[in-house]
């Protein structure tokens, strides 16, 4: 007798992918820096830091400054930050939106999300996220990786926002990030930001450097 083969369901192959991203687990030690921002023309400094429960300090003399690279970090906590598949998603349900794209990425929607999130899946990693919130609607594309040993860390990506009722686009973001091992972890250690938003183009670079243990 042949064995049948199933075919993996929609929501397989999101747990896959999201299971195949590079997060900090519980040792992560955290680690504080130096930096230095380029933001609207102007450079800054200071330090800056990850503590090991993950709460974000910034200490830098300009408090547009210190909100804009708080807020960097706390978007990069919460991609790191470890959680199962089971607590961030028990509640939701995964389809398939059609069929894979000229690429090989399959459309998974996932219901039960207040954003109406949907995403592209491809060799076990989300290449694609498109939400709506209010008004306005975004989608962004993964363009490069690092593999690691235990997932992948996006290091090139673009996001496109729009006006949720007309789609017409409203501001651009293309992201270059950089990511060195410290203690055995992953961390990132430089941004460029390149912003477009009607005519007017601006590029936005944060570098960290002398990691260190947080005092």
């Amino acid at each position: 007798m042949s064995e049948v083969q199933t075919q993996p369901s929609a929501a397989d192959v999101f747990r896959a992918a999201y299971e195949n991203r590079y997060t900090w687990d519980a040792d992560f030690p955290g680690f504080e820096a130096d930096f230095t921002l380029v933001l609207n023309d102007e450079t800054h400094t200071g330090t800056a830091a990850i503590l090991k429960d993950l709460s974000v300090r910034v200490e830098t003399a300009d408090a547009k400054a210190q909100e804009w690279l708080y807020n960097q970090l706390k978007d990069v906590v919460v991609h790191r930050k470890r959680s199962s598949f089971e607590a961030a998603h028990s509640k939701h349900t995964f389809s398939f939106d059609g069929e894979a794209d000229e690429t090989g990425a399959l459309p998974v929607t996932v219901g039960g999300d207040a954003m109406g999130s949907n995403y592209k899946i491809r060799d076990n990693q989300v290449v694609q996220v498109s939400r709506t919130m209010g008004r306005m609607a975004f989608t962004i594309n993964h363009l490069a990786k690092i593999d690691t040993s235990t997932g992948y860390l996006s290091t090139a990506y673009n996001a496109v926002f729009r006006n949720a009722q007309s789609g017409e686009v409203t501001a651009q973001r293309r992201f270059e990030d950089t990511y060195e091992e410290y203690e055995g972890y992953w961390v990132m250690t430089r941004q460029v930001v390149h912003s477009r938003e009607g005519d007017t183009s601006t590029v936005t670079e944060i570098t960290f450097t002398n990691l260190r243990p947080v005092q």
